[in-house]
């Protein structure tokens, strides 16, 4: 039981302490849940740029808690994610990367959940694959949302293959 404590608060401080690549740029927020002395329930809709892919950006909607707990930071919010990417310009990769690689990674708890946006690429199609999901170092969940990118020609340039940079 103590091995099993120890373990969950080394993730966690790994998860609190390891830097975020980039911020979420926010879109707009959408009132959910009225609360009368307390924020709102809200829909929140962010957008991010894939890091290793320039011309690929995704959104994603998240439901954020208001209330007391949602005011402090202190309440656990759902896995209840939706994810959207698209093609935004033409297509390059800045390096290698590994099927499942972490694109963005957001806390979701004061400690123990987060959600995840990980890429891969179907080479047969030439698509990527995004797929948003929220986990906890004990207990997943299996909550998840997929979108493709197909790789298209942007004006007169041709699209790589996402294929030949999969490591």
């Amino acid at each position: 039981m103590l091995a099993r404590i120890v373990l969950a608060l080394a993730l966690a401080a790994g998860a609190i302490s390891g830097a975020q690549a980039q911020e979420p740029d926010l879109i707009f927020k959408k009132s959910t849940v009225w609360r009368a002395l307390t924020p709102n329930d809200k829909l929140a809709v962010y957008g991010v740029d894939d890091p290793l892919v320039e011309g690929v950006a995704c959104h994603y909607t998240t439901p954020e808690r208001g209330g007391l707990s949602g005011t402090f930071g202190v309440a656990e919010e759902v896995s209840d994610v939706s994810l959207s990417c698209r093609q935004v310009g033409p297509v390059r990769f800045k390096g290698k990367f590994e099927q499942g690689d972490v694109v963005f990674s957001e806390r979701r708890s004061l400690i123990f959940k987060k959600m995840q946006i990980v890429r891969g690429c179907d080479a047969k199609r030439n698509t990527l694959v995004y797929m948003v999901y929220s986990d906890r170092p004990i207990e997943g969940s299996p909550k998840n949302s997929t979108s493709t990118v197909p790789l298209m020609p942007w004006g007169t340039d041709v699209p790589p293959k996402c294929g030949e940079w999969v490591k």
